[in-house]
């Protein structure tokens, strides 16, 4: 990926890392790209997440899309798909979400989206990327009637809603729902949207502040959502991230439905109703070996590709798949949205529970996991991509390989959002596995850690 932009936008520590300047002159380039690109004034729509340095960025961003002549229409606080949906119905040539996502509350980012609602391809990232670092000169800006306009729209939420309420088909009166909001976007849109639809529904993580957005809550603390479904007695629980383009869920018994799992059932529900396209989901490489082998037994067939979803997408739409997605719950269903969204997936899952009549438990039971480890070892400075002509890291992954064979395998990558080493080892023993990942994992902080 390139130097600003990660799989994820461009993401740091707010202000220090992610700076004013830097989100300033990230405005100016995209919009200067972008109108050269429409070649007219353009109109680009900006949300946010709950983050404190969310509106600090905001400002910083929209003074620069309006410095070159863009008009900034603000969104204030929305899902990031929600971003991504309203860049089309408001007709903007463009989109942008400050989040960090899941990440904590220090770090921040910024998504580019365009017009169709999709990320921005690496090419257009590229571009705007060499004018903020190579070529800012380039970067004409505008003076007394050319400077854009920054308005501000009071109905995002409402049109955002209104869209999720209409893909659903049945009324939920039938459930009790615990839902997490990780104190974050969803916070401003999730109980309406419930309420719409009849539930009766206990909240947690809906009450941001600005400095707690995952702090002990969302889908990355799934714990808390377990016990609250187990001590009110729900019939399932959701959890979203901190910009609600991630959805795990929890079954009535407490036990966690990761992405993986509501991929398949989903899959399979749209696969029985006729509306699963090519009768195939698409997925990462990170999936477990448990969930291809209950597609297989349902014949649907999957494609892998690279972590992250943009190259999940990439494949949803080269090929004309309508279901796609991550085991961390960023899921894609094509057909009502451009990304992941979290909340349009709690309310697909929650229809089709409603639909069938069925228990969350019942219809995860023949999912049969691999026993997964998922290890983190973080970068110091100046070492990206070493691991990969390190020998020691790379003869550690190479034994690990050789140790599993053909029962079990082994992904090490980088995080496009976080100076991480990611170390994944998927097999039949969960001890020998643990074993081999805190290995590679102890030799990698050796060579490359902090």
């Amino acid at each position: 990926m390139g130097r600003i932009f990660g799989t994820d936008g461009a993401r740091g520590v707010a202000i220090t890392e992610l700076t004013v300047e830097l989100a300033t002159n990230i405005g100016r380039a995209a919009a200067f790209v972008l109108a050269g690109k429409k070649m007219h004034k353009p109109k680009i729509i900006v949300g946010k997440d709950t983050r404190i340095s969310s509106d600090i960025l905001e400002n910083a961003l929209s003074a620069g899309l309006a410095s070159v002549g863009a008009d900034v229409e603000i969104l204030g606080v929305v899902p990031t798909p929600a971003v991504a949906y309203l860049v089309k119905k408001y007709n903007a040539d463009a989109g942008v979400m400050i989040s960090a996502s899941h990440n904590t509350v220090e770090y921040n980012g910024i998504k580019l989206f365009s017009s169709e609602g999709f990320k921005l391809s690496d090419e257009i990232e590229n571009e705007i990327e060499s004018y903020i670092l190579d070529n800012p000169e380039k970067i004409k800006l505008s003076s007394g009637i050319d400077v854009g306009r920054i308005t501000y729209n009071d109905n995002a939420v409402k049109d955002y809603n209104n869209h999720l309420i209409s893909t659903v088909k049945n009324e939920f009166h039938s459930l009790k729902i615990a839902v997490d909001c990780a104190n974050g976007s969803a916070s401003y849109t999730a109980k309406a949207i419930f309420d719409a639809l009849g539930a009766n529904t206990v909240f947690i993580g809906n009450s941001p502040d600005g400095t707690n957005i995952n702090e002990a809550c969302g889908s990355t603390h799934i714990e808390n959502l377990s016990k609250l479904v187990v001590d009110e007695k729900c019939d399932i629980g959701v959890a979203f991230d901190g910009d609600a383009d991630r959805c795990l869920a929890i079954d009535e018994n407490g036990s966690l439905v990761d992405g993986d799992k509501l991929i398949a059932i989903i899959s399979k529900h749209m696969k029985d109703k006729g509306t699963l396209k090519n009768d195939t989901a698409v997925v990462t490489v990170m999936s477990n070996l448990g969930f291809h082998s209950y597609m297989k037994e349902n014949n649907i067939k999957t494609v892998c590709t690279a972590v992250g979803d943009r190259y999940v997408l990439e494949e949803m739409l080269k090929n004309g798949y309508n279901i796609g997605g991550e085991q961390s719950g960023h899921i894609i269903f094509l057909d009502n949205a451009s990304t992941g969204d979290g909340q349009l997936t709690a309310l697909t899952l929650i229809d089709m529970l409603v639909e069938k009549n069925a228990k969350l438990s019942a219809l995860v039971a023949d999912i049969k996991d691999y026993p997964q480890i998922l290890l983190g070892v973080k970068l110091r400075d100046g070492v990206k991509g070493h691991w990969k002509t390190n020998e020691k890291i790379t003869s550690s992954i190479a034994d690990a390989e050789n140790t599993l064979g053909e029962e079990g395998r082994v992904l090490v990558r980088e995080s496009g959002t976080e100076p991480l080493l990611r170390i994944m080892l998927e097999g039949k023993e969960h001890s020998l596995i643990e074993k081999l990942a805190n290995n590679i994992a102890d030799i990698s902080k050796k060579e490359i850690g902090v």
